[in-house]
């Protein structure tokens, strides 16, 4: 090799390079043969008679790092084991009870008829603000009013909502 003592070098190194590929990938066995791939790039480089190594040890570090890297992204891409019917049921569901999709029916009930008590331009306003999401700029658009317009009909719709809503819990 071109004035470079690869064995010196693997006996200095290799230790600190196990080590950090270690913490990095959490696999001791992946680690060693990582390191011992990052030592066999280094003996390649320096026996292709290319530009001089200047600083080994930084050299092994990012000849390592690189591999680490392209390890974790090879292994990201593979296709996950299916997992047992008793893994399966080892996950909680975390779908609503028969009880909370009854209250939840319930409650749109109740904003529907207090929705219905709103003036339709006003309803229309809340419900493409609030339901559909569009922007005032959108809503003012489909509705053919103004943007200010449109945020006086959902202040106003959503001050009557607050206070239906409240009314109602105090009667129960």
């Amino acid at each position: 090799m071109i004035g470079k003592d690869i064995r010196g070098l693997f006996l200095a190194h290799r230790a600190e390079i196990q080590a950090y590929l270690t913490r990095k990938l959490r696999n001791a066995e992946l680690a060693a043969e990582l390191t011992q791939e990052a030592f066999l790039r280094f003996a390649e480089q320096g026996q292709a008679g290319s530009a001089a190594i200047l600083h080994d040890r930084s050299y092994l570090y990012r000849v390592a790092h690189n591999l680490a890297v392209d390890h974790l992204r090879l292994h990201s891409r593979e296709k996950l084991e299916p997992l047992g019917s008793d893994m399966l049921d080892a996950i909680a569901d975390d779908s609503p009870s028969p009880e909370q999709v009854a209250g939840g029916h319930s409650e749109l009930a109740r904003l529907q008829r207090i929705l219905m008590e709103l003036p339709e331009r006003t309803r229309a306003v809340f419900v493409l603000t609030r339901i559909d999401l569009l922007t005032y700029h959108e809503t003012a658009a489909r509705l053919e009013i103004s943007e200010s317009s449109v945020q006086k009909h959902l202040a106003r719709a959503v001050k009557h909502v607050m206070q239906r809503l409240r009314s109602d819990e105090t009667e129960a």
